[in-house]
């Protein structure tokens, strides 16, 4: 087993080294070829060779910052999109590198014409590398171990990821850890998911023992454990977890990125939110904005600016309600600027205000709050930081991801704070705004059975 692993990862780097050396070569190329015509008095071997090797530590921090080193893990449109903003952040970079180091404009001419080839190159190639990998080593068979809980949902979520992983069978855990550990024997690796503490205890000793991978579905406590801190005061180690409150530094670090990231967009982005605000207002003569009280930190309760995407009459009744897939209440524009994410917009002067940040949990409204704190009290958690425009749950679930599991996924955001992390997740946040499933909206069904997942969920802390 320890041998399949390691030539996994082998295979991993050099599929991902042989793209990034393809790419490195046709930057080399247009660099000396036509880059050397700007300053070629000025800029000798030496030169070429320093910017290329620039180029490719930037290249492979953001590579590996888009998991395109990470070949088979992802599928075949998400590990080629992770490579397109990859390069495209990569290239842009180098452009202004290279502008300032000329202290003038270059001609953008051969920069497309060497883009376009990258992309084209890096498509075929991560395509290819993907579709081998998964030929040479077949999704992993697991057995899922499981509670009382109805287990259609993960068996749902598994089944998304064929490519990765087949179950092999199911079993629940009141069959006893002895018979449990038998069947884990004819298995490559186990999920668990929704079991007691002292059970679930047990057969990880066992995996781990035996050498065999456990995908573990953690509980809110254990999202909290992962972020404490490992201490030595004496001969027995101890986790600390301290009550929760962002560092000075880091809070005045974090400001100061809001303030100057949103006043540069705004200015960016201005001629599109002019052109949002006439379609909308052309769309139905209604209101452009539309105003909704939503939660930030310490349950403090703001104004969210968008622009309308609904009907004026959405809510005329005064409930909230979640947006369903297909929900009518959205207008045709409505539509078209939700996919693009352009009624997100406005929201930069709730962050250029104060309200909001760019990262951060996303900010709900006091009523679904409401609901959800009634059969998870643990919800309120996520309000220790301020709100964000994006964040870990926009980036690593999607919108119609359970109430339970967002919480954990903001937990993790949370629990393991630091600036780069914000940086990380800006930049993943710019690939989520590509993806579809990112902002679809819940189903018709799903839509009472969120809250009474979020209420059985809470369960597997007891």
């Amino acid at each position: 087993m320890k041998k399949i692993e390691a030539y996994k990862r082998m295979m991993q780097y050099i599929l991902a080294l042989i793209n990034l050396g393809v790419q490195i070569t046709i930057f080399m190329y247009y660099e000396i070829e036509y880059y050397s015509y700007y300053t070629p008095e000025r800029v000798g071997y030496k030169g070429f060779m320093l910017v290329g090797t620039v180029y490719f530590v930037f290249m492979y921090v953001f590579a590996s910052l888009y998991g395109t080193v990470r070949i088979g893990y992802q599928r075949n449109i998400e590990l080629v999109l992770s490579q397109i903003m990859a390069t495209l952040m990569v290239d842009i970079i180098t452009y202004f590198q290279l502008c300032l180091m000329i202290s003038d404009m270059m001609s953008l001419e051969y920069y497309w014409s060497m883009l376009l080839i990258q992309l084209a190159w890096s498509t075929i190639w991560m395509i290819f590398s993907n579709v081998l990998y998964k030929k040479i080593f077949p999704p992993r068979r697991i057995l899922l171990v499981h509670g009382d809980r109805p287990i259609d949902s993960i068996v749902e979520k598994i089944g998304t990821r064929r490519d990765k992983f087949i179950i092999g069978g199911t079993v629940n855990i009141n069959a006893g850890t002895d018979a449990i550990s038998n069947m884990i024997l004819d298995h490559d690796a186990v999920m668990i998911w929704d079991i007691p503490n002292s059970e679930r205890n047990t057969l990880l000793k066992f995996c781990y023992g035996k050498s065999i991978r456990v995908y573990t579905m953690p509980k809110i406590s254990d999202v909290i454990i992962a972020g404490a801190e490992e201490l030595h005061l004496f001969d027995s180690p101890i986790l600390l977890t301290r009550e929760y409150a962002m560092k000075i530094e880091q809070q005045i670090i974090k400001r100061v990125i809001d303030i100057i990231l949103s006043l540069l967009l705004i200015i960016v982005t201005s001629p599109f939110m002019l052109i949002t605000a006439i379609m909308v207002k052309a769309c139905d003569r209604g209101p452009v904005l539309y105003k909704q009280t939503r939660c930030t930190i310490n349950a403090k309760e703001f104004k969210i600016l968008k622009f309308r995407s609904m009907r004026v009459d959405a809510e005329s009744n005064g409930v909230a309600r979640l947006a369903k897939k297909g929900d009518p209440r959205i207008t045709p524009i409505g539509k078209f600027i939700r996919r693009v994410r352009l009624d997100e917009l406005p929201q930069l002067f709730n962050i250029l205000k104060g309200d909001m940040s760019f990262i951060g949990p996303r900010p709900e409204r006091p009523e679904i709050i409401a609901q959800y704190m009634e059969a998870m009290p643990e919800f309120a958690y996520r309000m220790k930081v301020k709100a964000g425009l994006a964040g870990y749950a926009q980036v690593y679930g999607k919108y119609n991801t359970t109430p339970y599991d967002k919480l954990k996924l903001d937990l993790c955001y949370i629990e393991n704070y630091s600036i780069w992390l914000d940086l990380k997740l800006m930049f993943l946040t710019l690939r989520v705004l590509f993806t579809p499933d990112a902002t679809e909206g819940v189903k018709e069904e799903q839509v009472t059975a969120l809250l009474k997942d979020a209420s059985e969920g809470i369960k597997e802390d007891e």
